[in-house]
């Protein structure tokens, strides 16, 4: 099975620096992932997120658990990073994260290439779950980023926890 893509844009407001320490942080990443997946950091925290991080996390999904392991391979404060599975239930799975500037606010692009082990069984896999399970996670997670990163939370010391490692 060839590699296959997934992106989603959203536009968020606040500054380059509070969004990309919002996204930096492993407790807000358990935040916006959707609680079906019982997704959990297990990595001792905090965690001072630079290139060459590593972070193990637990999930599951249709019911099996699953250990995680991600490693950020890319570090590029506050424009963007990049995560890579180590161990976890794809063959490959790279996950960046973008913030550009734009006249209405941040964009931030989430940009996931993976593929499903399994050859041709794999590809079957992928139709029949993997791709409308990345397209449910990522909409939860756009609409909990819509959610949590609104100006108030952003400025609010009651807020998201938004520092590495916070």
């Amino acid at each position: 099975m060839k590699n296959q893509t997934f992106a989603q844009q959203q536009l968020i407001h606040g500054s380059h620096e509070e969004i990309f320490a919002f996204f930096a942080s492993p407790l807000n990443l358990d935040s916006i992932t959707p609680p079906w997946l019982q997704f959990h950091t297990v990595s001792e925290l905090p965690i001072k997120m630079e290139e060459g991080t590593t972070m193990e996390h637990t999930l599951r999904l249709h019911g099996l658990p699953i250990k995680w392991v991600t490693q950020i391979t890319e570090w590029s404060p506050p424009y963007s990073f990049t995560d890579f599975q180590e161990k976890g239930p794809f063959a490959t799975w790279t996950h960046s994260h973008e913030f550009t500037n734009t006249e209405k606010g941040i964009m931030m692009t989430d940009k996931v290439i993976y593929r499903v082990p399994g050859g041709r069984l794999g590809r079957v896999i992928d139709k029949l779950y993997v791709r409308g399970d990345i397209n449910r996670i990522f909409a939860y997670r756009k609409q909990s980023i819509s959610r949590l990163l609104s100006a108030q939370n952003l400025n609010d010391p009651a807020g998201p926890a938004t520092g590495p490692g916070s």
